[in-house]
């Protein structure tokens, strides 16, 4: 949650994921609380941080010149 919260701040992740706890008052301890209780919206924090871990990886490799 930390990884995503530095990487988009909480704007950006109360518009990709609309969920109250990322736009109002936000912090990650309510979100977290949240998230453990509501799987439908763990999936979709899951799956953000799965994307930016793999645009982060393609990044990086267009910059050392790897396939």
């Amino acid at each position: 949650m930390r990884a995503l919260e530095a990487h988009y701040g909480w704007e950006e992740l109360a518009r990709k994921i609309p969920i109250r706890c990322f736009s109002h008052d936000p912090s990650v301890s309510s979100s977290l609380k949240f998230l453990r209780k509501t799987p439908w919206a763990r999936e979709k924090v899951e799956g953000l941080y799965l994307f930016k871990l793999r645009e982060q990886a393609r990044s990086e490799r267009a910059a050392s010149g790897g396939p």
